[in-house]
Formats: structure tokens, sequence, C-alpha cells
């Protein structure tokens, strides 16, 4: 799959090109991953957690050590999305024992797909989840999952109207305090 895409559109009698290409990310791009992993991460959830939760959730997950261990990993996958040559997110997939729960060897699991706020609604969501289809399709899984906060209703939405639906629940933990994550499931065609 071209992992390079062009739309032209005519608005108010312009055209405008814009340019969607995702890359792998490999361990020398760290520091970018690092940079909007945290970015990408606040801005989606400071409102709704507390200051000391939010950076103990930070310093923790986004730690470069841990994002180094994660890159490492063959079971897991770190992609960046550009949008007009500009870094405009990431996904994160995990495989096999990568996976933050047992869900089982035909199982993808997208732990990670942030999108920075000035590009969300440009369909870059819907060009992440197809490369998490792709990445699937190339392993050999049947499934993928992700785990969604019960109370991040827009991103519930998007998932439901890509064909998720909800199978569980989970914990995921902001600090000290315990937060319900919606498990969502989809199976591959």
């Amino acid at each position: 799959m071209n992992n390079n895409t062009t739309n032209v559109y005519f608005i108010k009698g312009r055209i405008l090109k814009m340019t969607v290409k995702i890359t792998k990310c490999f361990r020398e791009d760290l520091q970018k991953l690092q940079e909007i992993s945290i970015e990408t991460f606040q801005d989606t959830f400071q409102d709704q957690n507390t200051p000391e939760n939010m950076k103990a959730y930070l310093e923790k997950a986004f730690h470069s050590e841990q994002l180094e261990r994660e890159l490492s990993n063959h079971a897991s996958e770190v992609y960046f999305i550009y949008f007009n040559e500009e870094l405009a997110g990431y996904l994160k997939v995990n495989v096999n024992d990568a996976q933050s729960e047992k869900m089982g060897e035909e199982f993808l699991e997208i732990e990670r797909i942030y999108i920075k706020g000035e590009y969300q609604n440009h369909g870059l969501g819907k060009h992440l989840l197809n490369k998490a289809m792709e990445v699937a399709n190339d392993r050999n899984k049947s499934k993928i999952w992700l785990g969604v906060w019960e109370k991040n209703r827009n991103a519930i939405a998007f998932y439901n109207k890509m064909g998720f639906i909800q199978t569980g629940a989970h914990s995921f933990y902001m600090g000290d305090e315990e937060q319900t994550d919606f498990i969502m499931s989809k199976t591959l065609a």
C-alpha cells in the first residue's frame, strides 16, 4: 500500500493540494516521538485530569528510556503521519506479547493514535487506522483492538463509525487515578 496520498481540492476558485505521508518511526526519531507524544496526550486529556496525575503519567509513559524500549521491540511499530510535510500525528501498534492486554494471537492492538489539534478533521485518523489494518494484514492478524477512555466521546463515535464495537473494558491509570477504558475491536475482512 502506498503511504503517500495527495488530494486536490477546488475551494473558492483556488486549487489546493494536500499531501499526507506516513513513515515508520525509528530510534533516531526518539526525540520527535517524545515531543509529539507529550503534546498530543496533553492536548487531549489535560482538561479532564489533575496536573499531578498528568505529570506522573507523562513522565512514566513518554520517558526517553521507555520510548526507546518500545521502538526496540519487534512486536511494536510506530508511524508518523505528515500533513503537507508537517508532522501531524502518530500511531503505535502492538502484536503478541507487546499488547497491553492478552487478546490472543489473532489480534493487533492500536495502543496509541493521536493527531495534533490543528490537523484534526482532515481525515488523518482514518489514514492511520488504514495503516494499522495494513500492518495487521502484513502480520497475518484477523482482528484489531484498542482501548479508549469512556469519557472520550468524540473518539468513541469515530471508532464506531470506522466499524469498531465495544467488546469489554479495562482499567487505565492516570497517575494515581484509576479510569475505565472501553475495549473496542474490529474483525478485518
